[in-house]
């Protein structure tokens, strides 16, 4: 399933929009790790409107806010159709930031669809990897018949959301370590596991050179936070605009999109409820 075309080749000028939530404030839309993704959906799904929206911006007066996206969304669609397919930037749940975003969906008053990813932890594990390799902190292969030097001997996995986050990328540690035959340990930026309880535990597990991986796209972090992480020991960059967090979107917007009828009858699915319009 992972080598087929999430979303179709053509789709319907009606079709909804694909819309990337984006947390915090000062989240440069235009340039970074939000502006590459946008771009890659556009060039791997020409018949998807792709859009970026900030989930904390200024309101409907902010042509940014995901309020006024999801209007001007709505505005260039048959009326009651679904307008959007709205996917926040995450790389791990985050109750509080889902819950501001289902808030800013119902203010809108539009018929837009939450969804996110699924079944991500193999293609994140691989995206950490990736990274990790990019900064010389782990091996880019996965052969073991021979002795390769890197320059860490543990993993720790960074994420935001609290216990739900950190929780919820404990199957991709397993996988990780699993690719780099070395011990990971998930720790949360906001909750618990703490970051310190995750180096402490590293640490009685014999690790003496520390790695960090950020499981974060970027703007669900503040730069504050990246920085100390780089400060407090060797770290690699975010997942940003990699192209399994892309593809993890594209199949969230194709999955949402499946149980719609476009156009015709409509399909609306919100947070805690399921209802048809005609």
């Amino acid at each position: 399933g992972r080598h087929r075309r999430p979303v179709p080749a053509s789709l319907p000028q009606s079709a909804p929009a694909l819309v990337l939530a984006v947390p915090g404030s000062d989240t440069d839309l235009a340039a970074g790790p939000v502006s590459e993704l946008t771009a890659v959906l556009r060039v791997d799904n020409p018949a998807v409107d792709v859009r970026a929206a900030r989930l904390d911006g200024d309101g409907r007066s902010d042509p940014s806010d995901i309020r006024a996206v999801l209007a001007d969304a709505a505005a260039r669609r048959p009326a009651g159709a679904p307008c959007a397919v709205v996917i926040p930037l995450l790389a791990t749940p985050n109750p509080p930031v889902l819950r501001r975003l289902r808030e800013a969906v119902v203010a809108s008053e539009v018929n837009a669809v939450i969804s996110g990813f699924t079944n991500s932890n193999a293609m994140i594990a691989e995206a950490l990897h990736i990274r990790l390799a990019e900064a010389g902190l782990a091996r880019a292969d996965r052969v073991r018949l021979f002795s390769i030097v890197t320059a860490a001997d543990g993993i720790l996995i960074v994420t935001v959301g609290g216990p739900d986050g950190a929780g919820a990328a404990n199957v991709t540690s397993v996988l990780l370590a699993a690719r780099l035959a070395l011990p990971v340990i998930t720790a949360s930026l906001d909750g618990s596991p703490s970051v310190q309880d995750g180096v402490m535990r590293l640490k009685e597990m014999g690790v003496n050179r520390l790695a960090v991986a950020p499981c974060l796209i970027g703007p669900e972090a503040s730069r504050s936070d990246l920085e100390s992480m780089a400060v407090a020991a060797e770290c690699a960059a975010p997942l940003g605009a990699h192209s399994n967090i892309a593809k993890l979107a594209a199949m969230a917007y194709g999955q949402a999109i499946s149980q719609m009828e476009i156009p015709g009858e409509q399909l609306l699915m919100t947070p805690g409820h399921t209802r048809r319009r005609g």
